[in-house]
């Protein structure tokens, strides 16, 4: 895992997913449990923190109301007496400083081991699948925000989700552990992608109502509430044993097709974007048509890869309004060498970063996912993207 820091105050920090092992959940309950541990001090400890300072000031105290040099209208005793103030006081913010640091520091350790629960690190390899995911919060202090993403390996094939909840930070935590609980389960028991998209709906709707009812407990859901206008952005795909892709899109930008040779210097439109049509509403809003179209991309070849992300990189604005301008960022990063995930990521982010001077507007996450299975003896050609008929 690879943290990179960016910007002045107000900074993006980004946490990538790109080489080493992942750890297994009970590692990182392990490690949630640790931290907890850590910030829950001991009453003993609570109560020196608190004497200190209150010894500290009473020594003060003391000195003036009993000490006959404090007792003095002298200029020398006055500056002693001066001196004697400023180095309690002195001694007094350091002490709240330090205390101060270290509650900032285990809540901050407690709420990375939380994050990482959720939003957990994707293996560097996934049934013959080469992945780098990366995740940028557009708020200080959060590693996650509201951008999600999962992918895992099932009997139908690899199945992945990239979504993205209204808002970011901290705040859409809630509705992303609801969306990505839900896809984990459904992705091994629903044969296909249309049942897990059900899945994802009523685990949302369920959230929404859970959490309208908390916020509203005797009225019920207010029309005019945050929580009535929730919404989530999703994207299906299946990659199966023969590199088919499938896919299901409810409000989500489209991926784009990486090759898998390096592409000249002219060789703009190598990078493609796969796109059938209009994309299904957001969830949450509007429930989902009784026909679902499932949309086939075509065949994703060894070597090729699939450049999947929120829409927070494609409204990434510069100072001058500018929109960051991902195709030619994709095209500079195949240009001399293949779609090597990891490269691509950090080349993408980097330049990201640059545009925005480090302070993205909405929070970001990208994954990479190249096709390192070995090749077959027939290669068919590809097909355009179209829905598949039911």
């Amino acid at each position: 895992m690879i943290r990179i820091k960016a910007g002045a105050p107000g900074r993006a920090r980004l946490r990538t997913h790109a080489r080493g092992q992942a750890r297994t959940g009970v590692g990182l309950h392990g490690d949630l449990e640790r931290s907890v541990r850590r910030a829950d001090r001991p009453p003993l400890r609570r109560a020196l923190s608190l004497g200190l300072p209150t010894v500290w000031g009473a020594i003060a105290i003391t000195y003036r109301m009993t000490c006959p040099l404090g007792q003095q209208d002298g200029l020398g005793p006055r500056l002693v007496s001066s001196a004697v103030f400023l180095v309690v006081g002195t001694g007094l913010i350091l002490h709240v400083r330090g205390t101060l640091l270290r509650e900032l520091r285990q809540v901050r350790e407690v709420a990375g081991a939380a994050q990482n629960v959720l939003l957990r690190p994707l293996p560097p390899r996934i049934d013959g699948l080469n992945v780098a995911a990366a995740q940028l919060s557009a708020d200080r202090g959060a590693n996650i925000g509201g951008d999600l993403y999962e992918v895992i390996a099932t009997e139908h094939g690899v199945r992945i989700v990239m979504g993205d909840v209204r808002g970011h930070g901290l705040g859409a935590l809630g509705t992303v552990a609801a969306v990505l609980g839900s896809f984990r389960e459904a992705v091994h028991d629903e044969p296909s992608l249309e049942r897990v998209l059900g899945r994802l709906e009523r685990a949302l709707a369920r959230h929404l109502r859970e959490r309208a009812k908390a916020e509203h407990p005797a009225a019920g859901p207010d029309p005019e509430s945050p929580v009535a206008e929730e919404f989530v952005t999703v994207l299906l795909l299946e990659i199966r044993r023969d590199g088919e892709v499938y896919a299901l899109n409810c409000g989500h930008p489209w991926p784009y097709r990486l090759p898998g040779h390096a592409a000249p210097a002219a060789g703009h439109g190598r990078v493609e974007r796969l796109s059938a049509g209009e994309p299904l509403p957001p969830l949450g809003p509007f429930p989902l048509p009784a026909e679902l179209p499932l949309v086939h991309c075509g065949q994703l070849r060894p070597g090729e890869a699939l450049f999947l992300h929120t829409d927070g990189v494609e409204d990434a604005r510069d100072g001058h309004g500018r929109f960051f301008p991902l195709p030619s960022a994709l095209t500079e990063a195949v240009r001399i060498r293949p779609a090597a995930p990891q490269f691509v990521l950090h080349t993408v982010l980097k330049g990201l970063l640059r545009h925005t001077r480090g302070r993205p507007a909405d929070d970001v996450a990208v994954l990479v996912l190249r096709n390192d299975r070995p090749r077959t003896s027939v290669q068919q050609d590809r097909p355009v993207a179209q829905h598949v008929p039911r």
